[in-house]
């Protein structure tokens, strides 16, 4: 059970990880056509 749960912990952390760097990755493009324009 232990186990079960910090894998899935680890997965939560993950996704979570991803999205932060696609929410990231989204703001830094949207940044840098702002400042380029």
């Amino acid at each position: 059970m232990d186990q079960k749960s910090e894998s899935n912990l680890k997965g939560t952390f993950i996704a979570v990880l991803i999205v932060a760097g696609i929410i990231i990755g989204m703001w830094s493009s949207i940044f840098l056509l702002f400042l380029s324009r």
